[in-house]
C-alpha cells in the first residue's frame, strides 16, 4: 500500500520561532513521533518539526500524571496528524472526539498499563543504565557503608524479571504496530489517565483521504447524485402492496428506514476518480459510523508488525495481550434525551423492546447499524418465524384433531375395555410379573393424540412448508441485496478476498525459521500443508471419540431405565412406572445434552485452532461444520434410539436380549414407541429453549452485573453518576465482546431439526417453536443493542453454509419422516389389517391380530417371575405384542406371514413417500422463481441507467475537448480541421 506523505505537512524550525515560547513535536518522515527522544542531543537530519499551540501544549505535556517517567508513551498526548478542511467543525455533533474537539473517534484500541512497581524497577532505561546503578550504590554506600544489601530470591528476581521483559516486548510491539497505523494514514490519541485504572485506550480516525482510500480498494458501493424512481411492478401488484402497507401499518416499527421508497439512488463502487458522481457536500455524513469503523479495520488487519520476532497482526495482538480489547463504538446511549434520537436509542425502542413483540423488525435500521452480515440474520429470523405461524396452526389442529376423535379409536377403545381380559407377558426378568393389557388404557389413548392419519398429512404438510420457507427466504435475499446494493457482491468478493489469518502466518513464519538453509517459498507452503495434516487425522479421531462418548451416554441412561424399572416394580407401590422412568430418563437426557453442548463447543473450536485454516472464512466455516456435526449428534442421537432402535432387537419371551448381564433390551408400550418419543421431543425442546438459549442469556449477564456491583464500593446511586462521568468509549469497555453470530445461528438450526425432522410425532413442535422465536428475537435484540460491544459490520450477500444446512435438514427430514410413519408408528399396520385381515373393513380385533401367544412353561432358568400368582390365578399362556406363530404351530415363535407383509408394506410406503413428497418439494421450488420479477426488473434498469451515466458523462468530456480545441489560438499556415486539432 502506498504511503501518503502529504498527509501530514510539517514545519521546519527556524531562527524566528527560537525563544517564542513555541514547544514542538518531533515527527519523522511518515508523520508519526519519534519514540526515542531521551538521550540525544542532537536531531536527525531529516526529521521535521510542528510548532504546538499554547493551548494543545497544556494538553500534551501537561497531564503529567502519578507515575509518568517522562516518557511520552506513559503520559496523556495528543498526536498531531493532518486535519483536512472538511473535517467536522468544533461545534458540530459527531459523537465521541479526540481531545480537540474536531476528530471523530471511529474505532479503539484498549491495554494494560504497566503498574508504577514495574515501570520503575527494570522497565525503565535511566534506571537500567550502569550509570544510575553506580551512582545508586555509590551513595547507599555512602550513607551506610555497614547496612548490607537486601538479600532477594534468586527465583522471585528471575520471575520478575522475566515479567518485566515480557512487559518491555509486549510495549515495542504496540508501538511499533502503532507507527505502522500511522504510516498507513490513520491518526491516533492515547488516553492512560481516564476512570478505568489499569487500562490505557488508543483512540483511532480515518481522515478523508484514507476513508476515500480504503472505499475504493474494498470496492463498497456507495449512492451517487443520480436517483431513479422505484416501481413495485405493475399498477395492481402496486395497489395490493400499498394496500397491504397500510393494513399492516400498526405493525411496522416507526422509524424511517421501513417507509416504502418511491426513488433509489443510485449506487456505484467508490472512486476517487470519479467523486463528481457522489454527493460530497456533507463530507462527514457520507461515510457513516459504520463504514468508517469497518474501513479502520481493515486497515488493522492488514497492518503488520514485521521488526518483532515474528510477524504479528491485529488478531495475534489481541490474542498475545499487546491489545486487550478492539472495537468500534456505539453511537450513544439509549437513555438520551433529545429532539433527534440516535439510531441507537431508535433500535432499543423499536426492537429491543418486549413491548413491541408483535411488530416486524427494523431489518433496514439493524442493517445500516450493525452491517449486512448481522441484518441478514435478523432478517432470515424473522421470515423463519413469520413462517412458523401457519405450521404452527396446522399443528395445532392435527392435535385438536386428536382430541376429538380420541374417543371414537377402536383401538384404544378395546384396549380400555374392561371386559378386555387380555394377560400380558412380564415387562422384564424375575422381578416383573403379569400384567392386564387395560393397564395400558392412558398410553393408548395419549398416543392417539399423536399417532392418527392427520399425523401422515401433516408431515407431508411440513416437507412442503420446508421448501416453501426456502424458496421464500431466497426471494426475500434477492429483495434485501437490491435494497442494500449488495448485487454483484461475488465478483467484488473475488477482487477482495479474505486476508490470512495471523495464526496462519505466524505458523509459516515459525516454519520459515526453522527451515532456512533449505526453504523456498513452494517448499515452505509445502511444508507447511504436510505439517498440517496431523492436525486433521487429530481432529477427525477427536471428533469420532466425542460421538463415541455420546453414544456411551445414551447406553448409560438405557441402563438407568432398565434398572429404575426393576427396582420399581419390586418395591410396594409400583404405580405409574412407566411415566416415572420416562420423565426421569427424558430429564436426565436433556441434562446431559446441555452439559455436553458446551463441552462440544469448546472442542469444535481447539480442534479448529489446531488445523490453523488460512482465511477467516475457512475458519468459520471448518468451525461451523464441526460444531454443527457434534452438537446435533448430542441433542439427536436419544430421540433416533427412541425412534428407529428401541423395541426392535428384544427376542420375545423365553429368548430375549440382554444388554448386560440380567438387563434386557428395553420394549415399547403397546401402543408402540411414538409416545415416549413425544415425551423426549417436547422436554428437550422446552429445556434447551428455555434453559440453554433463553434463561442463560438473561440470567447470565444479570449475575455477571450483580459480581461487577458487589465488588465495587459504590452503592446504586454513586455507580449511576459514575456511569454518567465516563466517556464513551469507557463505557463501551465494560460490555461484552461479540462473538460472532454462530452461536445465534446454531440454537436455531438445531430448532428446525426439532420442527422438520421427527415432527410426525409432535406436532405441536412448530408452536413451541414461534413462542420461543418471539422472545428469542426480543432477547437477542436486546443483548447486541445494550449488552455486547458493537460488531464491525461485515459484508455478506447470503447467510453462507448455514443455508446449505437448512437445505440438508430439510431433505433428510423427508427421509426420516417416512420412516416414522412406517416404522415407529402403528399406521401401516392398522392399514395391513383394515383392508387385508379384517373379515368387516373395520379396526375391530386390531389389537389381539398385533398380539402373539408364550406358553409360560418355557422361560428359561431363572427368568421366571417371582410371584406368578400376582393376579390371583395361574397363567399358562401369556400375549407379547409382536407377529409370530403361536407355540403349538409346526413352527412355532417363528416370524409369522403377517410380519413380512407388514414389512413389505413399510418399506413401500418409504419409497413411496419419499419420492412423492420430494418431488413435490422439486415442484414447488421450479414453480417459485429465485428473484422477483420487479427486483429483477429493477436491478436490468439500474445496469442501463449506469451505461447512460457513463456514456453522459464520456460524451461531457469530448465535449469539453472539442471545445477547448476550438478555442485555442490557431497557428500560421494550418487549418485544422473540425473534428481533430492540428499536429502542426
Amino acid at each position: 500500500m502506498e504511503r501518503l506523505d502529504d498527509d501530514y505537512p510539517m514545519q521546519t524550525i527556524n531562527n524566528n520561532d527560537k525563544g517564542s515560547g513555541k514547544t514542538f513535536l518531533v515527527h519523522n518522515r511518515s508523520g508519526s513521533l519519534l519514540a526515542e527522544l531521551e538521550g540525544q542531543g542532537v536531531m536527525k537530519r531529516n526529521d521535521h518539526y510542528i510548532p504546538v499551540p499554547g493551548e494543545e501544549k497544556a494538553t500534551d505535556f501537561g497531564n503529567t500524571k502519578d507515575g509518568c517517567d517522562g516518557k511520552h508513551n506513559q503520559c496523556d498526548f495528543i498526536l498531531l496528524g493532518s486535519l483536512s478542511s472538511d473535517e467536522a467543525a468544533p461545534g458540530q455533533k459527531q459523537g465521541p472526539t479526540f481531545k480537540d474537539g474536531r476528530r471523530r473517534v471511529d474505532y479503539v484500541l484498549t491495554y494494560h498499563i504497566q503498574k508504577p512497581q514495574s515501570v520503575r524497577r527494570n522497565t525503565s532505561r535511566f534506571s537500567g543504565s550502569r550509570v544510575l546503578r553506580s551512582l545508586r550504590q555509590t551513595l547507599s554506600l555512602s550513607k551506610s557503608p555497614a547496612m548490607p544489601p537486601p538479600k532477594i530470591d534468586p527465583e522471585i528476581a528471575a520471575q520478575e524479571h522475566r515479567l518485566d521483559y515480557h512487559e518491555d516486548d509486549k510495549r515495542f510491539r504496540q508501538n511499533e504496530f502503532e507507527d505502522n497505523l500511522r504510516e498507513m494514514g490513520l491518526e491516533l490519541e492515547k488516553d492512560e489517565g481516564n476512570k478505568i485504572p489499569g487500562i490505557g485506550f488508543v483512540k483511532i480516525h480515518a481522515p478523508w483521504n484514507v476513508l476515500c482510500r480504503e472505499a475504493e480498494f474494498m470496492k463498497l458501493k456507495m449512492p451517487t447524485r443520480k436517483v431513479y424512481e422505484v416501481k413495485q411492478g405493475s399498477n395492481l401488484v402496486e395497489k395490493i402492496n400499498l394496500f397491504i402497507h397500510k393494513v399492516t401499518e400498526p405493525l411496522h416499527p416507526k422509524v424511517e428506514s421501513n417507509k416504502p421508497q418511491n426513488v433509489k439512488p443510485l449506487s456505484y463502487p467508490f472512486s476517487r476518480e470519479k467523486q463528481h458522481l457522489f454527493d460530497l457536500s456533507d463530507r462527514e455524513s457520507f461515510f457513516d459510523s459504520k463504514t468508517r469503523a469497518s474501513i479502520v479495520y481493515e486497515v488493522l488487519k492488514r497492518t503488520r508488525c514485521t521488526k518483532a520476532k515474528h510477524t504479528m497482526g491485529i488478531t495475534s495482538l489481541l490474542g498475545n495481550g499487546v491489545y486487550t480489547a478492539a472495537y468500534p463504538l456505539h453511537d450513544g446511549d439509549v437513555d438520551d434525551v433529545g429532539p433527534e434520537a440516535n439510531d441507537r436509542k431508535l433500535l432499543y425502542e423499536e426492537w429491543a423492546s418486549y413491548s413491541v413483540f408483535y411488530k416486524y423488525q427494523p431489518i433496514g435500521l439493524i442493517r445500516k447499524y450493525f452491517g449486512d452480515k448481522i441484518g441478514l440474520y435478523f432478517a432470515w429470523l424473522g421470515i423463519y418465524t413469520q413462517m412458523l405461524i401457519p405450521a404452527a396452526i396446522v399443528g395445532v389442529i392435527v392435535f385438536l384433531y386428536g382430541c376429538a376423535t380420541v374417543d371414537d379409536n377402536i383401538p384404544s377403545m378395546e384396549i380400555c375395555d374392561p371386559r378386555n381380559n387380555i394377560t400380558m407377558c412380564p415387562m422384564c426378568d424375575r422381578a416383573c410379573s403379569y400384567w392386564k393389557l387395560r393397564e395400558a388404557c392412558g398410553t393408548a389413548r395419549a398416543s392417539h393424540l399423536f399417532d392418527n392419519p392427520a399425523t401422515v398429512f401433516f408431515s407431508i404438510f411440513m416437507a412442503l412448508w420446508a421448501a416453501m420457507f426456502m424458496e421464500h427466504w431466497k426471494r426475500r435475499q434477492m429483495r434485501l441485496n437490491y435494497i442494500w446494493d449488495l448485487t454483484g457482491f461475488e465478483e467484488e468478493e473475488l477482487v477482495h478476498k479474505d486476508h490470512r489469518r495471523a495464526e496462519y502466518e505466524l505458523r509459516v513464519m515459525k516454519k520459515t525459521l526453522k527451515k532456512q538453509h533449505k526453504s523456498t517459498q513452494d517448499k515452505i507452503v509445502k511444508l507447511t500443508c504436510t505439517d498440517r495434516m496431523p492436525a486433521y487425522m487429530t481432529g477427525l479421531f477427536a471428533m469420532i471419540f466425542m460421538v463415541s462418548v455420546t453414544f456411551a451416554i445414551v447406553f448409560g441412561v438405557i441402563l438407568y431405565r432398565i434398572s429404575i424399572r426393576a427396582a420399581l416394580h419390586m418395591s410396594s407401590n409400583p404405580s405409574n412406572i412407566r411415566a416415572t422412568v420416562k420423565g426421569t430418563a427424558a430429564v436426565i437426557n436433556l441434562i446431559v445434552i446441555i452439559i455436553m453442548d458446551e463441552v462440544y463447543g469448546a472442542l469444535a473450536r481447539w480442534l479448529t485452532l489446531l488445523e490453523i485454516p488460512k482465511t477467516d472464512k475457512s475458519f468459520e466455516e471448518r468451525l461451523i461444520f464441526k460444531t454443527f456435526v457434534l452438537k446435533f449428534v448430542n441433542a439427536f442421537t436419544p430421540i433416533v434410539y427412541l425412534a428407529f432402535f428401541r423395541g426392535r432387537m428384544v427376542g420375545r419371551p423365553g429368548d430375549y436380549l440382554y444388554v448386560i448381564g440380567s438387563y434386557r433390551m428395553e420394549e415399547c408400550a403397546h401402543a408402540g414407541c411414538l409416545m415416549e418419543l413425544c415425551i423426549q421431543l417436547c422436554i428437550t425442546m422446552l429445556g434447551k429453549q428455555l434453559i440453554q438459549n433463553n434463561l442463560f442469556e438473561i440470567i447470565i449477564p444479570k449475575i455477571k452485573k450483580l459480581i461487577r456491583r458487589r465488588k465495587s464500593d459504590m452503592d446504586s446511586q454513586q455507580q449511576e453518576d459514575y456511569n454518567l462521568t465516563l466517556q464513551r468509549y469507557e463505557k463501551d469497555h465494560f460490555l461484552g465482546p461479540f462473538e460472532g453470530l454462530s452461536p445465534e445461528y446454531m440454537e436455531m438450526i438445531i430448532q428446525f431439526g426439532m420442527v422438520t425432522l421427527f415432527v410426525a410425532s409432535f406436532p405441536l413442535a412448530p408452536l413451541f417453536a414461534l413462542l420461543n422465536n418471539i422472545i428469542e428475537i426480543r432477547l437477542d435484540a436486546k443483548k447486541f443493542v445494550t449488552e455486547l460491544r458493537r460488531p464491525i459490520a461485515a459484508r455478506a450477500k447470503d447467510i453462507g453454509i448455514w443455508y446449505n444446512l437448512l437445505r440438508g435438514l430439510s431433505k433428510v427430514a423427508v427421509i426420516v419422516n417416512a420412516f416414522v410413519i412406517s416404522f415407529t408408528s402403528d399406521f401401516i399396520p392398522r392399514l395391513v389389517y383394515q383392508y387385508m385381515y379384517s373379515s368387516d373393513g373395520s379396526m375391530h380385533g386390531f389389537v389381539n391380530h398385533t398380539l402373539s401367544y408364550f406358553n409360560v412353561t418355557e422361560f428359561q432358568p431363572g427368568t421366571a417371575p417371582l410371584q406368578p400368582l400376582h393376579l390371583g390365578y395361574e397363567v399358562e399362556l401369556c400375549r407379547y405384542k409382536d407377529y409370530r406363530e403361536p407355540p403349538w404351530s409346526n413352527t412355532p415363535y417363528d416370524l409369522s406371514k403377517e410380519f413380512w407383509a407388514i414389512l413389505a408394506c413399510r418399506l413401500a410406503f418409504v419409497i413411496v413417500f419419499q419420492n412423492v413428497v420430494m418431488l413435490m418439494s422439486d415442484f414447488v421450488d421450479w414453480l417459485i422463481p429465485d428473484i422477483p420479477k420487479d427486483i429483477s426488473m429493477q436491478i436490468h434498469k439500474e445496469k442501463i441507467l449506469m451505461v447512460e451515466l457513463f456514456m453522459k458523462e464520456e460524451k461531457g468530456k469530448k465535449r469539453l475537448r472539442e471545445n477547448h480545441s476550438n478555442q485555442s489560438p490557431v497557428q500560421p499556415r494550418c487549418r485544422p480541421s473540425s473534428q481533430e486539432t492540428s499536429n502542426c
